[in-house]
């Protein structure tokens, strides 16, 4: 299949998200990138593009998607990579104009925006896919499967936390400076940043909705505006529990997202920072170390390994992987058919409930931690 003509909105010189996404776009060389507006000053935006070599470089996204989807080699998607605030509006104008949209998460920086942009989507016949890049994993597809197949029976518990430490301190550099500010974040700070990567991650190993939540949200770094730490409890629909703790604020936390689920027959647990190995526990047996493309791994996993077991796969490919289901979406779509039942890339649906997850725990939060349903 010939590549896909992809475009990016923000990912300029200094952005760190930008240059991820243009990496797993090229690994597995389903992309080419033709044209951009990278940032928000004209100048710099033309700086990035430039140093690029972009053919087509834009001062702003709305020129670019009126100009892009004039042209006959215009692009077909395009990458959103600003911060959250501007997801939307960006979003949209793609969206109306029959562009495929691949946006960073979370959604938008506001339920109402999150909202919005699902009611485009589904007017639009373009596709919408959320880079929620952790679901990209070999074995979070594995484990996924093994809870589908009923491996570890009903689920009961599910205990899933993502903490860090480059908040510790008051920010100093451009990337933790917009994300401690609500009017580019949204209301929420680390439950926006890393909790809603955690919430997808649950969703997305046990097929279980949550249905409300209790959560004590703080602000430790004097003066922020937004939450750097929240202990979240969670109900999920069928009577599964669940704990969920994000903090950009627990020195000697690089990068720790974790989850482990528990059901009637044995338990699951898998950590990002070691993310080729799936511990499984039956109850009562040993515990068992499946690891990615070695003996007791499955189709799920296989399909989205690379190399063979023991030489490690991780964030980049993860990203990367999101980016090849998305163009085996985007080139089913160019032949009026549907992609393969195994590809399960992050979509507007799992974005809006993402943003609910934000909404719900700041209303809970400044309840005093009472309970509230993330609909209605």
């Amino acid at each position: 299949m010939k590549r896909i003509r992809l475009g990016m909105v923000g990912g300029g010189n200094d952005a760190f998200i930008g240059g991820v996404h243009r990496i797993a776009s090229r690994i597995d060389d389903r992309y080419e990138l033709v044209a951009g507006a990278l940032s928000s000053t004209p100048d710099k935006a033309r700086e990035s593009g430039e140093a690029l070599g972009l053919p087509r470089i834009y001062d702003d996204f709305k020129q670019m998607a009126i100009r892009e989807a004039r042209l006959k080699t215009g692009i077909e998607a395009v990458s959103i990579v600003t911060p959250n605030h501007v997801h939307y509006a960006a979003a949209r104008e793609f969206l109306k104009r029959g562009i495929h949209v691949i946006c960073d998460k979370p959604l938008t920086s506001t339920l109402a925006d999150a909202r919005k942009l699902a009611k485009a989507a589904e007017k639009s016949d373009a596709l919408f896919i959320l880079t929620h890049n952790y679901t990209g994993y070999p074995m979070v597809r594995q484990a996924r499967e093994m809870v589908a197949g009923g491996e570890i029976g009903k689920i009961r518990v599910v205990q899933v936390e993502y903490p860090q430490d480059w908040l510790t301190q008051e920010e100093t550099f451009k990337q933790a400076e917009w994300r401690t500010d609500p009017a580019r974040s949204g209301a929420g700070g680390s439950t926006g940043d890393i909790g809603t990567h955690a919430h997808n991650l649950a969703r997305f190993i046990t097929g279980l909705e949550v249905e409300s939540l209790a959560a004590d949200l703080d602000a430790f770094v004097p003066g922020r505006q937004v939450d750097d730490n929240g202990h979240v409890m969670l109900r999920f629909e069928g009577g599964a529990k669940g704990m969920l703790w994000c903090s950009q604020v627990a020195p000697g936390n690089e990068n720790a997202l974790r989850i482990r689920v528990y059901g009637e027959k044995g338990g699951l647990e898998w950590a990002q920072e070691d993310p080729n190995y799936l511990w499984h526990t039956p109850f009562g047996e040993p515990k068992r170390l499946i690891t990615r493309n070695g003996s007791g791994a499955g189709d799920a996993a296989a399909r989205l390994s690379r190399v063979p077991p023991g030489h490690p796969e991780g964030y980049l490919e993860g990203f990367a992987n999101i980016y090849s289901e998305a163009a085996d979406a985007i080139e089913a779509h160019r032949a009026g058919t549907t992609p393969d039942a195994a590809v399960h890339y992050p979509t507007i649906e799992d974005g809006l409930r993402g943003v609910e997850f934000i909404d719900a725990c700041v209303r809970s939060s400044a309840g005093n931690a009472r309970w509230v349903k993330l609909r209605g």
